[in-house]
């Protein structure tokens, strides 16, 4: 920290830093709460962020920084204004850092302005005014109000209420000792581990240890969150870790209750597997809603207007939060069902529990879609093709397929396709070569329905027909197979690929768009793995190869998307994506 004895001597100061630091201006007057610095200063997110007094520029704005502050420098040294009326900065930040602000979003920069609440953050001009400022500050309690902003501002009812009144002052003790969100992400991971291995002993001791260790897995889980908002540590890695691992515990905790039900004598892999493929559909519905209407114009319809009014009445919001069955409730659920029940009914619950959110929202988003009206972008349709995951085979006949042309031909197409490749895998004989043949429809099936963009109302359901045509095509070959373990292999083999699915949703997320083709012409597309599947089903019947095939295809999906997928992000300068908290 430096001191300036004027704008000159700052930007004398500032040209000196090393390019590649973060720098800050703070008014000498300033008069507020040390959290309001922090929330203006420390945040990594942005290029650019200031409070009223104090301004901050990462590497990348430094040059623009400059620019500005020597223009303001030459501006108020000459007695001239630095900024037309109609822009100057509001009263309580006529500064220097405030000026610069104006001056950098002029040029072009972002610069983020956090919401400040309750907390003061001011320059007075006299003695009365820093005395009303000092007063100001000294009626809120700083530390109070950094704890209540790390909480997630919207988050399910039991994690509002049974976890975060005392995981936020687990934050803080985290914080206060040195620990990274990073670090408290892996102990959740850990944890989450350490509980499916005690599920899968298969004892009643097991369980009802495997049930306590998910809730403090949990519990870990979301303090990280509440860690990273804390103490501002938001980073690219964290953001990829915690959505990543939230995934990886909830797949392994379903294949230690299934290890641990068949060492009790009751084979529930298909349980598991049905729930883990309900509960990646759920959310890929809600994932390609989300992008379709990201940026949509003419975003309204008379179902949001009710939802609107229903956030008016405060138990309908609690009650439409439990109903989607978040992770809060759907662990919560999941860990008291393994104490005190089998895994066979943690799998029923699941699947009942699931099945009743999937329709409630899958309910609500055609309403919305089908009541508004509004014009999707270029992005929105590019963002659906990448979720749809589309390999050469389909990308082939869409290239040389005139585009269906219909209001709703993409997902009626793509629905019937994926009705011909489950019914045929579901009724057809086992191992037959006719399976194959509805493998071949669903691929001609899969390339007209992308063959245009998908702009329309009810597009974005496009991708998830494709991920249930792939998912329960596989759950349903395996498991009418006879060949031993044939279900726990294709268990690894959805897992791998609904890996791949998550990260490309996570990178769309983060700004930097979906994996690069040559993964996706790799691992086969949605239709290329799903054929393979078809055609290792005829080929290999009734034999313990088809296991080993599984196996062998799980274990190259996985490496091939990890790979790239850890490549990327470790490497990643896509922006960390964390929610909110609280108003401070």
């Amino acid at each position: 920290m430096q001191t300036a004895a004027d704008a000159g001597d700052a930007a004398t100061l500032l040209a000196a830093v090393p390019a590649g630091r973060r720098v800050a201006l703070v008014d000498p007057r300033f008069v507020g709460h040390v959290h309001a610095l922090r929330l203006g200063l420390t945040d990594p997110r942005f290029a650019a962020a200031a409070v009223p007094g104090a301004l901050t520029a990462q590497p990348e704005s430094r040059g623009a920084l400059l620019r500005a502050l020597r223009r303001t420098t030459a501006a108020v040294g000459a007695g001239a204004p630095v900024v037309a009326p109609d822009t100057d900065p509001a009263p309580e930040d006529r500064t220097v850092p405030g000026r610069i602000a104006v001056a950098l979003e002029a040029e072009g920069t972002a610069v983020k302005r956090p919401e400040l609440g309750s907390l003061t953050a001011t320059v007075p001009t006299d003695a009365g005014a820093r005395a009303t400022a000092e007063s100001a500050r000294d009626e809120v309690d700083d530390e109070a109000v950094r704890l209540r902003s790390a909480v997630k501002a919207h988050d399910g009812f039991f994690t509002t209420f049974a976890i975060s009144p005392y995981s936020r002052y687990i934050a803080r003790w985290c914080a206060r000792r040195g620990l990274t969100p990073n670090q408290v992400t892996t102990a959740s991971l850990i944890t989450a581990l350490v509980a499916a291995g005690a599920a899968a002993t298969g004892t009643r001791g097991g369980y009802i240890a495997a049930g306590i260790l998910l809730l403090v897995s949990f519990v870990l889980d979301c303090t990280d969150g509440q860690l990273a908002r804390y103490s501002l540590q938001y980073s690219t890695m964290g953001a990829w870790l915690d959505a990543t691992f939230d995934r990886a515990k909830e797949y392994a905790y379903y294949a230690g209750l299934a290890i641990g039900a068949v060492r009790g004598g009751d084979d529930v892999w298909v349980l598991a597997l049905g729930a883990m493929v309900l509960q990646a559909c759920r959310h890929v519905v809600d994932f390609s809603f989300n992008e379709a209407n990201h940026d949509a114009v003419a975003n309204t319809s008379p179902t949001a207007a009710l939802s609107d009014k229903l956030d008016s009445v405060g138990w309908t919001v609690w009650a439409r939060r439990m109903i989607v069955l978040p992770i809060g409730e759907r662990w919560a659920m999941i860990a008291v069902l393994t104490a005190l029940t089998t895994p066979r009914i943690v799998f029923y619950a699941l699947l009942v529990g699931c099945a009743l959110a999937a329709c409630y929202t899958t309910a609500g988003r055609l309403l919305r879609s089908l009541t508004r009206r509004a014009s999707r972008t270029d992005r929105a349709a590019q963002a659906l093709a990448d979720l749809a995951d589309s390999g050469p085979l389909a990308q082939g006949v869409a290239a040389v397929a005139p585009g269906l042309r219909g209001a709703f031909t993409a997902p009626a197409v793509a629905l019937l396709g994926t009705l011909v490749m489950i019914g045929g895998a579901l009724l057809l004989p086992y191992g037959s070569w006719l399976t194959v043949a509805a493998a071949a429809v669903y691929v001609v099936l899969s390339g007209l329905a992308v063959a245009r963009p998908l702009k329309g109302a009810l597009d974005w359901l496009v991708p998830p027909f494709f991920r249930a045509g792939e998912y329960v095509t596989i759950l349903v070959l395996a498991a009418r197979s006879d060949a031993p373990h044939a279900v726990p292999a294709a268990f690894g083999l959805v897992s791998a690929v609904a890996y791949h699915h998550y990260d490309t949703v996570y990178r769309i997320r983060g700004g930097t768009g979906a994996p690069p083709q040559w993964l996706v012409r790799t691992i086969g597309g949605h239709e290329g793995r799903t054929a393979l599947v078809a055609v290792l089903a005829a080929v290999l019947t009734h034999a313990a190869g088809f296991t080993t095939a599984l196996t062998a295809l799980a274990v190259a999906v996985a490496l091939v998307v990890l790979v790239e997928s850890i490549r990327f992000w470790v490497s990643s300068s896509a922006p960390a994506v964390h929610d909110e908290g609280e108003l401070a």
